[in-house]
C-alpha cells in the first residue's frame, strides 16, 4: 500500500518506520522541517536507527502537502492534543485535492472521544478508522510490535479488510485484533491510561501509609509484583507522573465522566493524589531544614517527565521550581536532554542555573533532588558528591537509590514511603 502519516508525535515515527520496514511505500507528510534535515528524530534510539534505515531503502519519503501523490492507500493522522486545529486544517486542504474517495482514513491521534467523528464530518466519503496511540516512550517500538491484541475502532466492515491487510505483517492473525465500535475504542484508551494512573497514585497512597509506619514501600512493591495478578508494571512510587499525552488522558476521562452525570470520586482522588506527590521532595525539603530554605542552593537532577525523552509538559520538575523559588532558593539543574526545554520556557533567570555537567549541578548545594530516572544517575561518584556539595542531603524522588549505602557514604538519605 502506498502510505501518507501526518504529524510530528513519537507514534507517527513508529508508525511510519515499521510500516515501510513491512514493504508499504510510506510519504511522512506534515512532519518537523528539522526531521528531513537531521540526522536524530527522536530521543527513541530505536526509532531513530530503524526511520535512517528506511530512508535509505527509499520505502519511506518526506514529502510536501503539494508533492503528495494523489493514489495514496491510506492517511495516518496522529496529532497531539495541542494540535487538533491544525488537524482539522489539514484535513479540510484534503478535502480540496482530486483525490478518487474512499480511501482508508486513520485517527491515531491523542483528542479524546468524537475526535474521530469530528475528523470524519470533513471527509465523510472515506472509510474511518481509529488505533490508540499506547507507544511508550524510550520503549516505542516494541511496546507496539509486542503488544497482544491491536485496539482498533471501526464501523464499516470494508475497513476492517483494509487495516488487516495493512497491518498484517506486523499482526497476522486474526486474534491479535480487537475490533469495536470507534466512540468504544476512544473510550477504551482514555480508560487505560486511567488505570495505569491508578496504579501509580495508589502505590504512592500506600508510600505515605508505609513511610509513618516505618516500612520500607520497595518490600510492599515487590511482594505486590510478585503476585501474577498485579506484577510490577506501573507500581513504582515516585514524584509524580507527567506527560502531555498522559495527562491529557485522564483530564479527558475525568471530565467525560463527572459530564455524564457520573460521580467518580476515584479519578479525582488519582489526579489529586498525583498532584500533591509532586510537591513531596519539597515538602521534605521544607521540613528538612525546619523552614529555613532562603538563601539556599538545591541541585536538582532530572526535569524531564521521564527518562529516555525530553518532554516536560506536565513533569514534577514545575511544581519543585515554583515552590524553591518562592523561598528564594537558586536551583542548580541538569537533565541530559531537557534543558533546551527548560529555557525555552523559563528563559534566563539568576535563580536558575542549567548545567550541562550533572556533577557541577551539585556544587555548594545544600541538597540535591532526583526528579527523573535517567540511567546516568543511578550510580553516582559518592565521594565526589560529598566533597562538592555544601551539605550532604540526597532527596530520591525515584527510588533508585540504596538507602542503606547512601547513609553508610556519609549522606542523610529520604525517599518515597522509605
Amino acid at each position: 500500500m502506498k502510505v501518507s502519516v501526518f504529524g510530528k508525535t513519537l507514534y507517527a515515527g513508529v508508525m511510519a518506520a515499521l510500516l515501510a520496514e513491512c514493504g508499504h511505500q510510506v510519504y511522512w507528510c506534515d512532519s518537523c522541517p528539522d526531521l528531513r534535515q537531521q540526522a536524530h528524530y527522536f530521543q527513541d534510539e530505536s526509532v531513530n536507527h530503524l526511520l535512517k534505515k528506511q530512508v535509505r531503502s527509499g520505502f519511506l519519503k518526506f514529502c510536501e502537502f503539494i508533492d503528495l501523490p494523489l493514489d495514496i492507500d491510506t492517511y495516518l493522522f496522529s496529532f497531539s492534543p495541542t494540535e487538533e486545529q491544525a488537524g482539522l486544517e489539514l484535513l479540510a486542504q484534503l478535502q480540496q485535492r482530486a483525490i478518487i474517495h474512499p480511501k482508508l482514513m486513520i485517527n491515531a491521534s491523542t483528542l479524546g472521544l468524537h475526535s474521530t467523528e469530528k475528523f470524519q464530518q470533513i471527509l465523510a466519503q472515506d472509510e474511518w478508522v481509529y488505533l490508540p496511540d499506547t507507544v511508550q516512550e524510550g520503549n516505542a517500538l516494541v511496546s507496539l510490535t509486542q503488544a497482544k491484541q491491536l485496539i482498533v475502532g471501526l464501523t464499516q466492515d470494508s475497513a476492517r479488510l483494509k487495516i488487516k491487510e495493512l497491518m498484517r505483517p506486523l499482526f497476522p492473525l486474526e486474534q491479535n485484533y480487537l475490533f469495536m465500535p470507534i466512540l468504544d475504542a476512544e473510550f477504551t484508551k482514555l480508560s487505560i491510561s486511567g488505570m495505569l494512573a491508578t496504579r501509580i497514585s495508589y502505590i504512592n497512597d500506600l508510600a505515605m501509609v508505609a513511610e509513618k509506619l516505618g516500612i520500607d514501600i520497595e518490600h510492599v512493591r515487590q511482594g505486590m509484583g510478585a503476585d501474577s495478578r498485579i506484577g510490577l508494571s506501573y507500581l513504582s512510587p515516585g514524584a509524580g507522573f507527567g506527560g502531555e499525552n498522559f495527562s491529557h488522558d485522564i483530564l479527558t476521562l475525568s471530565h467525560t465522566v463527572s459530564g455524564s452525570g457520573v460521580k467518580s470520586q476515584l479519578l479525582a482522588q488519582v489526579w489529586e493524589i498525583n498532584q500533591q506527590q509532586k510537591e513531596l521532595l519539597f515538602r521534605k525539603l521544607w521540613n528538612y531544614f525546619q523552614g529555613d530554605l532562603k538563601g539556599k542552593t538545591v541541585a536538582i537532577w532530572g526535569a524531564s517527565f521521564k527518562e529516555n525523552t525530553s518532554r516536560i509538559q506536565q513533569s514534577p520538575i514545575h511544581v519543585m521550581l515554583e515552590a524553591l523559588w518562592a523561598q528564594d532558593v537558586v536551583v542548580q539543574l541538569h537533565d541530559p536532554q531537557a534543558l533546551a526545554e527548560i529555557e525555552a520556557l523559563y528563559g534566563q533567570r539568576d535563580d536558575l542555573i542549567l548545567c550541562n555537567d550533572q556533577y557541577k549541578a551539585v556544587q555548594n548545594a545544600h541538597a540535591l533532588c532526583l526528579l527523573t530516572a535517567w540511567k546516568q544517575y543511578w550510580s553516582p561518584d559518592y565521594r565526589k558528591l560529598l566533597h562538592t556539595m555544601q551539605h550532604p542531603l540526597i532527596l530520591d524522588g525515584r527510588n533508585i537509590f540504596d538507602p542503606a549505602y547512601v547513609k553508610a557514604q556519609g549522606f542523610a538519605y529520604m525517599g518515597v514511603g522509605r
